[in-house]
């Protein structure tokens, strides 16, 4: 279990990103910089709905996971993850990565590479709705390659 001030959540419900934002920060003057990012379903291609599945006690486990080893790189004061499952709609929030530190650099960096671990290491499986049928999306090479730049001998 996670400690408070770095939570992962995997849930249908949508979430608010400044109530996010607002309680990650809460109370804490020590905070420099907040970085976060939240991404949404693209439509395009005609795509009707985005479905994403899981293994929920194996997708948190990934997520603290990637979190924690976010922590032993960076200074980090707080990390909210939070993954969206279930049939989403174009335009829908589907994640959100925030991560607070003292310094914007730290902040950036970290957000970016919890990013880039969660879309290669976390086990989603994402189907797409479209006017002539479902089809499961396969990993993308550019986001492997992303991650792969994270991969050094330092923590």
């Amino acid at each position: 279990m996670m400690e408070e001030a770095f939570r992962v959540s995997v849930s249908e419900a949508d979430f608010d990103v400044g109530a996010e934002l607002d309680a990650l920060a809460a109370g804490r003057s020590d905070i420099g910089a907040v970085a976060s990012f939240v991404g949404r379903v693209r439509g395009g291609e005609g795509l009707i709905a985005m479905s994403l599945e899981h293994y929920p006690a194996m997708t948190e486990k990934a997520l603290a996971g990637i979190v924690s080893q976010a922590r032993v790189r960076w200074p980090l004061m707080g990390v909210r993850v939070i993954h969206r499952v279930g049939r989403l709609l174009p335009g829908a929030q589907i994640v959100m990565v925030a991560v607070a530190s003292g310094h914007r650099g730290a902040a950036f960096e970290a957000c970016e590479f919890i990013m880039d671990f969660l879309k290669t290491r976390a086990p989603f499986w994402k189907k797409e709705e479209l006017p002539g049928g479902a089809r499961w999306v396969d990993a993308r090479e550019s986001d492997d390659a992303a991650a792969a730049r994270w991969d050094t001998d330092q923590p």
